[in-house]
């Protein structure tokens, strides 16, 4: 049995896309991650057995428990290659697929926190990219589609789209015809 720990309005509602495209049986645990949710809870400190700094998704499979969304996922698509989720090893598009599978939380989400807060980008220092430039590839890359690997939908589709579509709704980044 799949177990996600999840919690709702978080990067665990890409991971319920990707169960339910694999069709696998899974479980959910929610876990309160957030004191602002209107119930002043957060996740309890035995959670950090699940994920140390208390975050969601975290999943459970056969005994291991993993985390970040990239991990998850590619283990995911990885671990039920009849969905036809990711390319598999030896095909050229795994090392695009792969990239994207991590760009979301190595690239574009610090660039996006950078925008809307204090902190700023460093060129030569700063694990990230400013986050205008990170949206022009990504406009860029998307105008390729349908899909972000050209003609099949795979997992990256689902990290990355679950991620705009949120950059989209707060207005963060813009709607055109390629993100759409």
């Amino acid at each position: 049995m799949l177990t996600l720990y999840h919690s709702p309005r978080s990067r665990g509602s890409r991971i319920i896309w990707l169960l339910e495209e694999i069709g696998a049986p899974y479980e959910i645990k929610e876990v309160p991650i957030r004191r602002s949710n209107g119930t002043g809870e957060s996740a309890p400190e035995s959670y950090r057995d699940i994920h140390p700094h208390l975050k969601i998704p975290a999943l459970e499979h056969n005994g291991a428990t993993m985390f970040e969304t990239g991990a998850i996922a590619t283990y995911l698509a990885d671990q039920f290659p009849e969905a036809g989720l990711a390319p598999k090893i030896g095909d050229p598009k795994r090392g695009p697929y792969l990239t994207w599978m991590f760009y979301v939380s190595d690239i574009i989400e610090p660039s996006v926190v950078s925008k809307n807060t204090s902190a700023t980008y460093q060129h030569g220092t700063t694990g990230w990219a400013p986050f205008e430039e990170v949206e022009t590839y990504l406009q860029k890359s998307l105008e390729k589609g349908p899909y972000i690997l050209g003609e099949n939908f795979s997992a990256a589709d689902i990290i990355l789209g679950g991620g705009l579509a949120l950059l989209v709704m707060r207005k963060i980044m813009a709607k055109t015809p390629a993100v759409e």
